[in-house]
C-alpha cells in the first residue's frame, strides 16, 4: 500500500491533538477559576464565622469570671481572636432565667422558678463581622453579615 505524502499546509495528528487541547483549556480554565474562587469565599466565610463565634466564647467567659462591665466584655470579644472587623452587636445583656431540661426559660430576677429554685443570672454575648465575598453571588447579601452568641450562667 502506498502511502501519500503529507501535503504542504496540512496539519499532523499530533498538531491536531495539540490545538483541540488548547481550545479544551481555554474552555474549561475559567470555569475552574470560578468554581475555585468560590471554594475560596466559602471556606473563608467558614473561617471568619468560626472566629466571630470564638469571640463571642470569650466575651462570655470575661463575663463569668470578672464582675459585670458590658464595656469590658465588648473589648474582650473585639480583641479574642486576630480578625479585624469583630463587634459585639448588639451590647453584652443580662437576663435572669430557670434551667428546664436543658432549656433556659426566661423569668423575673425577683420571681421563683416552678421547681421552687431561684433563677440564676445569665450573660447573653453577641459578636458580628461583615464579610464581603470576592465575587457576587445572586443567593447571598453583600456583604454578608456574621454572627455568634454565647450565653453563660455569672452566678
Amino acid at each position: 500500500m502506498k502511502r501519500h505524502p503529507e501535503r504542504k499546509g496540512d496539519a499532523s495528528t499530533s498538531e491536531r491533538r495539540r490545538g483541540s487541547a488548547a481550545v479544551e483549556a481555554a474552555l474549561i480554565l475559567p470555569l475552574l477559576l470560578l468554581m475555585v474562587t468560590g471554594l475560596y469565599d466559602l471556606g473563608f466565610a467558614a473561617y471568619e464565622s468560626m472566629q466571630v463565634q470564638s469571640a463571642a466564647d470569650a466575651g462570655a467567659q470575661y463575663a463569668a469570671r470578672n464582675d459585670w462591665n458590658p464595656a469590658a466584655i465588648s473589648g474582650a470579644v473585639t480583641s479574642a481572636t486576630g480578625g479585624t472587623g469583630i463587634t459585639a452587636t448588639p451590647a453584652p445583656s443580662q437576663f435572669c432565667a430557670c434551667p428546664t431540661g436543658g432549656i433556659l426559660s426566661n423569668i423575673s430576677c425577683s420571681a421563683t422558678c416552678p421547681n421552687g429554685d431561684t433563677p440564676g443570672l445569665y450573660a447573653l454575648v453577641s459578636a458580628q463581622k461583615q464579610h464581603s465575598t470576592v465575587l457576587p453571588y445572586p443567593i447571598l447579601p453583600d456583604p454578608l453579615t456574621l454572627t455568634g452568641q454565647a450565653i453563660t450562667r455569672l452566678e
